[in-house]
């Protein structure tokens, strides 16, 4: 006889991972196969993303990829639609992809690496949810996680595209999860610090040491996998009164002051 009530299983319930053919959404995308999800692999990288499903499929677990440019608003439409239809439904929407391009304010294609990075970070993540919105209304476990930064906690010089739309990120999480919360639909974020990812693979094994031991607590970068777990979290159905928190999934970097 169980003494609990609320299930800690994903097992049968349709993951959407955007970004999943590399890195955290990689990861993300597998770790919920292994959960017994069934996922819909999305990447702008074809390559990528379905090697990311080969693997998981060679496996013996349940994912699909689909190729998908996140700034194409009808893109997402058609390829939401094909997911449902394919699976059966939508029950958790992983809104992780995105890029990083280092903008001082004052160099040539500051507006450019702007209009991008709002694109793909910020604006793409609400579309995303949108579509979803009338697939989760009908699910038993409606869970949406975007993937901020700590960047959307704090700021680093060079980079103000990026810190605003990840500030925005969050803002986005707290305002859907307040105005969606009536439906049972919870919005949470996760804020991942120094993670090895593609975006992080071209500064020398030195230098990220160096920051690791002086900024984070834990005196390391993290796996992808680590962030991916944070991010299951708040998709169990267990996790039916968690909305709106930002969580920071970062060794402790945000906390520590010298």
């Amino acid at each position: 006889m169980s003494l609990t009530q609320l299930s800690r299983s994903i097992e049968g319930l349709v993951a959407i991972v955007t970004g999943a053919g590399s890195g955290m959404g990689a990861a993300t995308a597998k770790l919920f196969a292994d959960q017994g999800a069934k996922v819909a692999a999305l990447d702008i990288n074809e390559v990528g993303v379905n090697e990311a499903v080969a693997e998981i499929t060679t496996a013996g677990k349940t994912a699909k990829a689909w190729t998908l440019d996140l700034a194409d608003g009808d893109a997402i439409a058609r390829v939401f639609g094909d997911i449902a239809d394919h699976f059966g439904g939508i029950d958790l929407l992983i809104n992780n992809a995105g890029i990083s391009i280092p903008a001082p304010i004052d160099r040539d294609g500051y507006d450019d690496a702007w209009d991008k990075s709002l694109a793909v970070l910020l604006t793409a993540q609400q579309r995303a949810i949108r579509i979803a919105l009338p697939y989760l209304r009908q699910s038993a476990n409606p869970r949406i996680v975007n993937i901020a930064s700590t960047e959307g906690l704090g700021a680093t010089k060079g980079g103000s595209p990026y810190t605003a739309a990840k500030h925005g990120v969050i803002g986005l999480t707290r305002s859907l999860a307040v105005e969606l919360g009536g439906e049972g639909i919870t919005v949470n974020c996760i804020c991942p610090g120094p993670i090895k990812t593609g975006m992080t693979a071209g500064i020398p094994d030195e230098q990220k040491q160096v920051f690791a031991r002086r900024r984070v607590a834990l005196k390391r970068y993290a796996e992808p996998e680590e962030v991916a777990h944070g991010t299951l979290n708040f998709c169990l159905p267990s996790a039916s009164f968690m909305t709106g928190a930002a969580l920071p999934v970062d060794g402790g970097l945000t906390i520590k002051n010298a």
